[in-house]
Formats: C-alpha cells, sequence, structure tokens
C-alpha cells in the first residue's frame, strides 16, 4: 500500500519551498497551475501535470513511475468543485449532497493512495491551514459540513506543518498542543526541522524501509 502524508500551513510559510531539493524521482500535481518559488534545475527537475480533478490525478497517480508525488494545493481540489458547483446545487438536501460528494470524492483519493498504490510509493499533500476561534490548527476545508463527515488530518500518520519563524522555514514534527502535527515515535528526533520535503521522504523511507523504484525491495 501507498504512504499519504499531509503537510500543512499558512500561505507563505514555505510549503511549496520545501520543494526545492525535490528532483526527478518526485511527480508534481499542480492543481492551481501556479510557477514554483524557486528555480529547477532543467537535468533533474520533477515532471508536472496540471489539474484540479480527482479521477485524472488518481489516473495519473496509477500510471506514475516516480516514486513519490506532491498534490499541491490539494485543498484546492475542494475549493474548486465548490466554486464550480454551489451556484448551481440549490438549499436542503441538495447542498448537502453536493457537500457529500465532494467529501466522498476526496476520501476515495486518499484511500486511493494507501490500497491502490505499490507500496514504494508516497504521496504529499499540501493543504493551507485554517485556525478556530479557539486557537486550534487544522488543514483548510469549505466548512462544518465536510469537515463532520471526513476529518481530514484523521486520515494520516503524518502530518507536519510549515510556519517561518526567526528567518528561516521549518516544518514543525511535533504538536504544539493547537495544532495536528503529528508523526510517528522516533522518526524525527527534534520538534522543528528545516522545511526540505526530499530530506522528510529519505527519513520516511528509512524509518519504515520504504524501498524506491529499482532498489532491491528483498534487502
Amino acid at each position: 500500500m501507498g504512504l499519504p502524508v499531509l503537510l500543512i500551513g499558512k500561505s507563505g510559510s514555505g510549503k511549496s519551498t520545501s520543494m526545492r531539493n525535490c528532483g526527478k524521482e518526485f511527480g508534481l500535481i499542480n492543481v492551481l497551475g501556479k510557477p514554483l518559488p524557486f528555480r529547477m534545475k532543467a537535468d533533474n527537475a520533477m515532471g508536472s501535470v496540471k489539474t484540479d480533478s480527482i479521477p485524472v490525478i488518481m489516473d495519473v497517480l496509477n500510471r506514475a513511475q516516480v516514486n513519490a508525488f506532491v498534490i499541491d494545493d490539494a485543498g484546492y481540489l475542494l475549493t474548486n468543485a465548490f466554486m464550480r458547483g454551489h451556484s448551481n446545487t440549490g438549499s436542503g438536501n441538495n447542498i448537502f449532497s453536493f457537500y457529500n460528494k465532494m467529501a466522498d470524492e476526496f476520501w476515495n483519493l486518499v484511500q486511493f493512495v494507501v490500497h491502490g498504490m505499490p507500496d514504494n510509493k508516497i504521496v504529499y499533500f499540501i493543504m493551507h491551514e485554517d485556525k478556530s476561534d479557539s486557537g486550534d490548527i487544522k488543514p483548510k476545508t469549505i466548512g462544518k459540513v465536510l469537515d463532520e463527515k471526513v476529518c481530514v488530518e484523521g486520515m494520516f500518520t503524518i502530518v507536519l506543518r510549515s510556519e517561518f519563524i526567526g528567518g528561516e522555514y521549518i516544518f514543525h514534527t511535533q504538536t504544539t498542543g493547537f495544532d495536528v502535527t503529528k508523526t510517528p515515535m522516533g522518526m524525527f528526533d527534534t520538534p522543528t526541522i528545516p522545511n526540505d520535503l526530499k530530506m522528510v521522504d529519505d527519513t520516511i523511507r528509512e524509518y519504515y524501509n520504504i524501498k524506491t523504484q529499482g532498489e532491491n525491495t528483498n534487502a
């Protein structure tokens, strides 16, 4: 089974920038089609697909030859679907069915990674964060109806949170008590690490003994 990993953070906190050291062993699903905030090395660049269609994304992941994929920004899979369809949905049961359909599709995407992809594949879901009135921080979705149907962070064993502190971009690896950050015991030695997604990928693979494509899986 594949491994989904969640990365949340504010806009400008370094989520996309964390891909700067990722090379051709990574693929990118560019949901909004935005340029990356750094220069890619032409001889070692990530392959990129621009789409916000979950069925298309599942097809791309199914055919992928790379070891890891990044979906940036996965939250807009929900936002774009909502903006395209909400004005024609109506009210009452129709609006609940509309939200349920979006929740089902997002849930199906994560489940496809877990149950439909090979053991050596890791898919990183990048999403914006949302802060409640009580100060709790979680992935940003599109409303309480969706949150009540699908607890997004609950579908992930690994949730990192990006932040810009003291002039440095970092990832939180442990919860502050007010966010949903979580990583397996002993995966990371410190509560914060540099925001380097390639280093994170290497660490996850070493921890779980996940082989990259071409390695001897019997080793």
